[in-house]
């Protein structure tokens, strides 16, 4: 059907906790032309009062780009809004060169993800393990659950990747998330660096987790005997132009 002169057709997401208020994944929406992404978020608000909590602390993207809340969208947008990151059907990947980016539902090998890093030339192979623990600050972790924006996800790992590459002088580089249920003691997230020498490869495992937990859309929810939560990640800017303050805090991370 034909839109209406004056309207345009977009595709909304929602992920973690939004996902949950909402009771949906995604929808269809009809629009004014010109409407920007706050007014869709506003719209939402107001049905769905418990949204209000979350206000200043979501996030937002079009077309798996981060936005701002003025942008204006256009007809056969895909518009997201994304709780804070909180970190990774059939497995997700993507190779470029020497470096690989996956989502997976299945357990990681890690030492078969090493051997397909590795080069002749490499004097040294760094490899970062996420693991679940047992607990979350004095409450008892029974187990976690993941989910991603996987398109997203993946853009934003291969940024990093990229990032990687032109800070320290490394070689191959491997980002692998879980998404699922994970229990107590399995891996969630593997980083893995190989550079001709110790010192690079270090810093670029460090840098690469720290920025993967900060912009890669990924959420976990945390499993308790009394219930579950989500757990809200690292707040981090979406670009130059957004100038949100950011707080600093964050709650306790039960993988390492």
């Amino acid at each position: 059907m034909a839109l209406m002169v004056g309207s345009i057709q977009i595709r909304v997401l929602f992920f973690g906790v939004l996902k949950e208020i909402v009771g949906r994944a995604e929808e269809s929406l009809r629009l004014e032309e010109g409407s920007s992404i706050g007014s869709v978020f506003e719209r939402y608000e107001k049905q769905f009062p418990a949204l209000l909590q979350h206000s200043s602390s979501i996030l937002f993207s079009r077309n798996r780009q981060f936005a701002e809340r003025c942008d204006a969208l256009q007809n056969g947008d895909e518009l997201a809004f994304l709780p804070p990151v909180s970190g990774g059907g059939s497995d997700v990947a993507e190779h470029a060169s020497a470096m690989i980016f996956r989502l997976t539902h299945s357990v990681i090998d890690t030492r078969a993800l090493a051997q397909e890093l590795l080069r002749g030339f490499d004097g040294a192979l760094l490899v970062f393990e996420g693991v679940v623990r047992d607990h979350s600050g004095e409450r008892k972790t029974l187990y976690l659950e993941y989910e991603a924006y996987e398109p997203m996800a993946l853009e934003k790992m291969r940024e990093i990747g990229n990032e990687i590459r032109s800070k320290f002088q490394v070689d191959s580089i491997a980002m692998v998330h879980r998404l699922g249920r994970l229990e107590i003691g399995e891996t969630s997230v593997v980083i893995a660096v190989t550079s001709e020498h110790r010192g690079p490869a270090f810093e670029a495992c460090r840098y690469g987790i720290d920025r993967l937990k900060q912009i890669v859309p990924i959420w976990k929810k945390e499993f308790f005997a009394g219930g579950a939560v989500w757990v809200e990640g690292e707040r981090q800017k979406c670009g130059p132009s957004d100038h949100r303050a950011d707080n600093g805090s964050k709650p306790p991370d039960n993988e390492g």
